[in-house]
């Protein structure tokens, strides 16, 4: 499929996800939800339109928007230096009309940096070089486009959401992500995280083989062992199961 076709394709499944998720409601203990395709949808689309216009080898899995991530850039891990120093997109963010005060959306000039995504794009960059020799064999995309907040302006992942919201979430996210692999065709789809890698299970039998699964170890600073050299780790994880030489 010819670039600008491929990249057309990917930007019309994110929009059916946007569509698909944005009739969705969440109770307590979710008191906001953060939907970046909608208010960073020009961000997000300029990340499609540059790095999703051809068939990948690898596809890594992250799970939902981070406060200091993609709820400010609509990049998946999407750490504000990376996205746009490294990858340099540029585009409008609209703060949503609801906002926690501890988690204003910013944009590009958000001031905090997203650790998760500061280690996982600074290992691409420090082993690729450029955005464009990553993007070449690889692409980042996350599971559900949707990022939760407490009352108390506290992070919510997808698997603390109770099972009458969750499901439907994911049926929505399942047939995205189904989507997006048929389209990328990638020989190995790696799991950031155990959420992911359960995401990930419950789509790839559709492929009967075609696609391998991997998984590493999620970035975030919440876990005591990514905290020890997560980039290290990665690396081997990766060389271990044959994704990487």
């Amino acid at each position: 499929m010819p670039a600008a076709s491929l990249a057309k394709e990917v930007l019309a499944a994110a929009s059916r996800l946007h569509r698909d998720t944005a009739r969705l409601r969440f109770g307590a203990p979710v008191a906001l939800v953060y939907r970046p395709l909608d208010y960073a949808w020009a961000l997000h689309a300029a990340y499609l339109h540059q790095f999703a216009n051809s068939r990948k080898k690898v596809i890594f899995l992250g799970m939902n928007p981070g406060p200091f991530g993609m709820m400010q850039t609509g990049v998946p891990f999407g750490e504000v230096a990376a996205v746009r120093d490294w990858m340099k997109l540029t585009g409008e963010v609209l703060p949503p009309t609801q906002m926690h005060p501890k988690k204003p959306v910013q944009g590009l000039a958000c001031p905090r940096s997203e650790v998760s995504g500061r280690r996982l794009w600074g290992l691409f960059a420090e082993r690729f070089g450029t955005a464009s020799a990553f993007f070449k064999d690889h692409f980042v995309v996350n599971y559900c486009p949707l990022g939760f907040l407490d009352a108390g302006g506290r992070n919510i992942t997808p698997d603390k959401l109770r099972r009458s919201e969750r499901e439907p979430m994911q049926a929505a996210c399942d047939a995205h992500l189904r989507r997006l692999l048929e389209l990328l065709e990638p020989n190995w789809a790696v799991a950031v995280g155990d959420f992911a890698a359960a995401c990930l299970e419950s789509v790839l039998p559709t492929f009967d083989g075609r696609i391998r699964p991997a998984r590493v170890l999620h970035p975030s600073p919440a876990s005591p062992a990514a905290n020890r050299g997560w980039a290290g780790q990665a690396i081997r994880q990766l060389q271990d199961q044959g994704v990487w030489r």
